[in-house]
């Protein structure tokens, strides 16, 4: 017979054990009991709907702390509505507390077994419709920072109510957007593949009806990296963005041996996994190692280093209003446009009657496209097997100083040199660009039209402008010397300058449209809106504009990262257009990968950064009329001017009403209006100059390329 001792001990050891739920089903029964639906109680318990079901029907069970604050509220449920008999007490709805751990109990009701039955565990897990047709309830942030004040909530997709994307920790923790917080059972990565296309909930609807919705995206911290069996960091000789996993390597073997595939980049800091669709159904899951420096600093200002849910935060809002990440945002700049102009739309075949997949107009189509020989690189298979001579295209972004010996004595005299930046000058050269959509086609000595899109070979050095100006025509500010290869838009500015010009040669499109036109209008009204959320808003007077701006990355970090992230899309979008090979096997003369790509289009990017170029110079030459002031040095989208005082509004031009004068530099927060980007002293800026060094580039703090990797 047992001691007293045993007995006690035995009771003891129950008593430390981890608190006992009911079965399913009960839980699904209290629930309904008092009239609380799974939506509801996941709102009290900070999680998501879905992970509710999966503890109804018995696929997870929850942990601390919730566990503890689940069987606490079932425990008060049981005790109000037993399994047999009336209710103890009013079925008024309960107001569930804030999940806290509470001390161990054991659960005292049973189940019943006239209980409505839960959802079978063979059904279907993926995320299903609201219970009720309801407006659905807003979820508290759970980030371990304080909450900070978060952008407008867009309409909820049923097909995706946890967002687009989610932050997974290393303990299963899985932080989405508007601070759901979902639990995340897999220990391995086709697991985690499984988990997210099942259960999750995760993933975005397409941004036009002819294209697709976008994959979910989990982001990795270090931790769950490990857990997950992937190694910490990814160490190597080549720039951290080109290391990937070996072909050994166990996760990426587990991968294969699940049947699942790898994009040809391999398992690097962004991985695709995926199967081949079935039907209509996509199975691809992208994934961010952030460890791996899959979130650049450049683009991504501090938020590596943020909490879980803070990240999930900044690219919850980055994909609300631009997309979900697909890499870098160079590569995500490129995916919008794609995602925004779908090269294909279903139509009806004529002698079939069925369905097909045909061209869609205004797009790039599917299969890539050689340019012409001219707007190539020089490493380009058209240049390399052709033999090609003829010179190329040298549309790029200003980088100009001023020559010292042209500064008159009163520029020398005045105290400050001020910057000042436009604001996405290449998104507002993108507005209502015409570019080519066909093939280039080759003429000789044809009649310039400004309306073609093309490249013209035509000799502007006969053309003489002030030289406190940059020239418009070459990227350094230089007179051209003889005949050169120019963009549309380049060749346009000069007979609008009021000279003729005479090509010699061009390489034409006949099919043209406004490509960029709904990615212009997209990362727009991000960049707007961002700024919006951070004080600088459109109905500011300049003075309240110039303050606004001097303190907006303070009032928000998150949202400042994400403006950050908004400028580096729009200029790695249109570096990409031209990405050159990368990578220690690539041999010239040889395509290299993204040669295979529709979007691998130079001619627009020449586009984009002509018009661009143009612009800035028009507005040099009109403040050059209308105040008397030249610039002392421009460098991409930043032109410094000397100043009698240390803000902009000390030597733009306004009207006597006080309005800004058109034509030149005014200040605000669009595409193409200009912000205060430093101040020095003058006498620094001259310093500068005689050195043969570019203000503008030290005031800036950057550089005028635009990125072509990854």
């Amino acid at each position: 017979m047992a001691s007293e001792e045993e007995l006690f001990a035995n009771i003891d050891a129950l008593l430390a054990e981890e608190p006992q739920l009911p079965p399913p089903a009960e839980r699904a029964r209290l629930r309904e009991a008092a009239g609380i639906t799974q939506a509801r109680l996941a709102t009290a318990l900070k999680t998501s709907t879905q992970t509710v079901k999966n503890w109804e029907n018995g696929r997870s069970e929850p942990k601390s702390p919730r566990l503890e604050a689940y069987q606490r509220l079932l425990k008060g449920w049981a005790a109000k509505y037993p399994a047999h008999g009336t209710p103890t007490a009013p079925a008024a709805p309960a107001r569930v507390a804030t999940p806290q751990p509470v001390a161990t109990e054991t659960f005292t009701g049973s189940a019943a077994p006239e209980a409505k039955a839960a959802v079978p565990v063979e059904a279907p897990a993926a995320p299903a419709a609201p219970e009720r047709p309801a407006r659905p309830a807003a979820r508290p942030a759970t980030s371990r920072r304080p909450a900070a004040k978060k952008a407008a909530k867009p309409a909820v997709d049923l097909r995706f109510p946890h967002g687009p994307l989610a932050v997974l920790d290393g303990d299963g923790s899985a932080y989405g957007v508007d601070g759901i917080v979902l639990d995340c059972p897999a220990t391995t990565i086709p697991e985690l593949v499984e988990w997210t296309l099942r259960e999750s909930g995760l993933g975005a609807p397409k941004l036009n009806r002819y294209g697709k919705d976008s994959d979910p995206l989990i982001v990795l911290t270090a931790a769950a990296a490990v857990k997950l069996g992937l190694p910490e960091r990814l160490e190597g000789h080549e720039q951290r963005r080109s290391l990937r996993l070996p072909e050994d390597h166990p996760v990426v073997k587990q991968v294969a041996k699940a049947k699942w595939q790898l994009t040809q980049r391999g398992f690097g800091p962004w991985a695709r996994i995926y199967r081949k669709a079935q039907g209509r159904e996509r199975q691809c899951v992208q994934l961010a190692i952030l460890s791996w420096d899959a979130l650049d600093e450049r683009s991504w200002p501090g938020v590596a280093e943020m909490e879980p849910a803070d990240i999930a935060r900044v690219l919850g809002v980055y994909a609300q209003r631009v997309i979900t990440p697909r890499g870098s945002t160079a590569v995500s700049g490129l995916e919008l446009m794609t995602a925004l102009r779908p090269p294909t739309k279903p139509e009806r075949d004529a002698e079939t009657g069925n369905w097909i997949s045909g061209h869609n107009p205004g797009s790039l189509g599917t299969e890539p496209m050689d340019p012409a020989p001219p707007e190539a690189t020089a490493e380009h298979p058209v240049v390399v097997q052709s033999g090609w001579t003829g010179g190329f295209l040298n549309e790029e972004a200003y980088q100009w100083v001023r020559s010292v010996d042209s500064l008159s004595d009163e520029e020398c005299l005045l105290p400050f040199a001020v910057g000042l930046d436009l604001n996405t000058a290449f998104l507002a050269a993108a507005a209502r660009l015409v570019v080519g959509l066909s093939a280039p086609d080759h003429f000789h000595a044809p009649k310039f039209n400004p309306k073609i899109p093309g490249s013209w070979l035509v000799d502007l050095s006969h053309i003489e402008l002030d030289p406190r100006l940059p020239s418009p025509f070459t990227p350094d500010g230089a007179r051209p010397t003889g005949p050169a290869w120019y963009q549309t838009h380049t060749v346009a500015y000069a007979q609008e300058l009021g000279y003729d010009v005479h090509p010699i040669e061009a390489y034409l499109r006949r099919e043209t449209g406004a490509y960029l036109d709904p990615w212009h209008d997209r990362l727009k009204n991000a960049y707007v809106d961002t700024l919006a959320d951070l004080g600088v808003t459109k109905d500011l007077d300049d003075r309240a504009f110039l303050a606004a701006m001097e303190q907006h990355k303070q009032v928000d970090p998150a949202l400042a990262a994400v403006l950050a992230a908004i400028k580096a899309t729009v200029k790695g979008g249109v570096g990409k257009l031209r990405e050159r090979p990368q990578g220690k096997h690539y041999k010239e003369g040889e395509r290299w990968p993204a040669l295979e790509r529709p979007t691998w289009r130079p001619d627009i990017r020449a586009a984009v950064i002509s018009k661009a170029r143009v612009n800035m110079h028009r507005k040099l030459n009109n403040m050059a009329k209308m105040t008397g002031l030249y610039p002392l040095a421009v460098l991409s989208d930043c032109v410094v001017y000397p100043s009698p005082g240390a803000s902009p509004l000390d030597f733009l031009p306004y009207a006597a009403s006080g309005k800004p004068q058109p034509g030149g530099f005014r200040l605000g927060p669009t595409p193409g209006l200009a912000k205060l980007e430093g101040v020095q002293p003058m006498l620094w800026a001259v310093e500068l100059m005689e050195k043969g060094l570019n203000p503008a580039r030290h005031i800036k703090g950057g550089d005028a390329v635009l990125d072509e990797g990854e």
